[in-house]
Parts: C-alpha cells; sequence; structure tokens
C-alpha cells in the first residue's frame, strides 16, 4: 500500500508540474490539456504468447479500460508473423494520477478478473510474455489528443508506423519537441501522413526521446506521403533552421499492423 501511495503522489505531482494545476480527467478534457499515454511493449517468444496477450487485451483488459473511462486503447504487433514479435499497447489518459489509479481498479473489477483469468494466472513454467516494458508520454501541444484513423470504423487493412527520436540530451529533446510543434505536425497532417499521436517520453527507457505514430493505407502509400513531406517547402526550412542543428541522435522505426483487440 505504501509502495502505491507513492507512486500515485509521484505521479500527481508530475501532473501538476506538466499541467499546471491540472486534475482529474474531466477537468483535463474540459480544459484542453495534454493526453498522457502508457506505450507498453511486450517481448514474447512464441506466437500462443501473442495469441493469449492480444486475447487478454480483446476480451478482458480492453473492456475495462472502456468502463474506466478510456475510450480507445490501441493494441498492435509487428507486420510479419514471427515466434519472437512484440506485441505494442497504446493507452490515452487524461492525467498522471488517471494512469497511476489503473491497478487498483483492475484489482477490483470482478469481470475483469474473470475474463482475464488465462492470462492473469500463467504458471511460471509458461508464462504469458517473456517481459514487458512500460513508458508514460505526455502528449506534444500541436497535437494534444489520440486520433483515430477512418480505417478503425470497420478494421480496414491499415499500416502504422511508430518512430522513436533519441535524442543526446534533454535540452535537445526539448527542442525537437519544440521543431514539431513550429510545424511539423500540421505538415504530416496536410500530406496525408494521418498521425496518431506524439509524446514525450517522461518516464521510460532509453531517455531522452519522443515517440509517435503516424500511418496509411499501406507501405507504398505510406512512402508517397512521406515523399511529399520531405519534398515539401516547410519541411526544408524547418530543417535548415540552425537553432534545430543536431537535435535527434537517433531515430527508430517500426511497422505495425492492429490486432484484433485494437480499437485504433
Amino acid at each position: 500500500m505504501k509502495t502505491r501511495t507513492f507512486i500515485l503522489s509521484l505521479f500527481t505531482a508530475a501532473s501538476l508540474l506538466v499541467t499546471a494545476g491540472m486534475t482529474g480527467r474531466v477537468m483535463a478534457a474540459d480544459a484542453g490539456q495534454p493526453q498522457y499515454f502508457e506505450l507498453r511493449v511486450y517481448t514474447t517468444k512464441s506466437e500462443a504468447q501473442q495469441q493469449l496477450i492480444s486475447d487478454y487485451w480483446q476480451k478482458a483488459a480492453v473492456p475495462a479500460y472502456n468502463r474506466l473511462g478510456v475510450a480507445t486503447v490501441g493494441v498492435f504487433t509487428e507486420l510479419e508473423p514471427s515466434p519472437s514479435n512484440h506485441v505494442y499497447v497504446l493507452i490515452p489518459f487524461a492525467s498522471p494520477a488517471a494512469y497511476a489509479a489503473v491497478p487498483a481498479q483492475l484489482a477490483a473489477d470482478a469481470a475483469y478478473q474473470a475474463a482475464g483469468a488465462n492470462y492473469l494466472n500463467t504458471p511460471k513454467s509458461d508464462p504469458a510474455y517473456v517481459r514487458f516494458e512500460s513508458s508514460l508520454l505526455v502528449a506534444f501541444d500541436g497535437m494534444k489528443s489520440l486520433a483515430v484513423p477512418p480505417s478503425a470504423r470497420n478494421q480496414k487493412p491499415w499500416v502504422f508506423e511508430l518512430r522513436t527520436y533519441e535524442s543526446h540530451s534533454e535540452t535537445m529533446g526539448i527542442n525537437k519537441v519544440k521543431m514539431f510543434n513550429s510545424g511539423e505536425i500540421p505538415l504530416m497532417q496536410e500530406v496525408g501522413l494521418t498521425p496518431i499521436f506524439f509524446g514525450q517520453t517522461i518516464v521510460g527507457p532509453q531517455m531522452p526521446n519522443l515517440i509517435y505514430m503516424v500511418s496509411g493505407e499501406d507501405q507504398d502509400a505510406h512512402k508517397v506521403h512521406w515523399k511529399g513531406f520531405f519534398d515539401a517547402p516547410a519541411w526544408k526550412k524547418l530543417i535548415a533552421d540552425p537553432q534545430y542543428k543536431d537535435n535527434v541522435s537517433k531515430v527508430i522505426s517500426v511497422f505495425l499492423k492492429r490486432t484484433p483487440a485494437s480499437q485504433i
């Protein structure tokens, strides 16, 4: 109980610092404050584990999060089948306090516990996953809320690109966020890259970094949209601006597809 209270206090304090007094999910939404995102990445060693994770999110976790007021949960995996594929879960929250409250809320949800029993009660000899990492992100001012692509309504095939930009210092990480807010985000929207979210990592591995997701009908169309971005005068002006020099040290790109559990 002391550990949970400490964690809740920590994230409540972070919420106050980042959002200047934001409290509660409803207030955050009404005030136009940025969302927070948990990005969870499962490491697996078999297709059976991947199926168990997907079933858990589809039948137990996503409905439970929806009952808690989290309207849209994304669940993805890598494009090509492999026993070692990762499973990615994106969960939006209105505040760090809402995020920190979830474990206790799920523990008290009998419907969730019953629906997720196969995943939650796996034995040590046959676990549901190898491990998972979790990051907490805060949305950029240029796009404060997650956006659902038009394909989500009918689960039309769609490709998602998850991009991580690492920076060599905290200052340059903030500088790159500024660059997105100063023109990259509207340009991506304009050329059809269909952004899903943009988030600065405030807790997670390989910091400082930012993570965002863009998407498209298929990989060929996605490449065309990227070409439109890089050829645009607005991008060429941004990239030539000396204030943004050397603000990214490493780029990691992963192409994903939605699983049946996904609401994105």
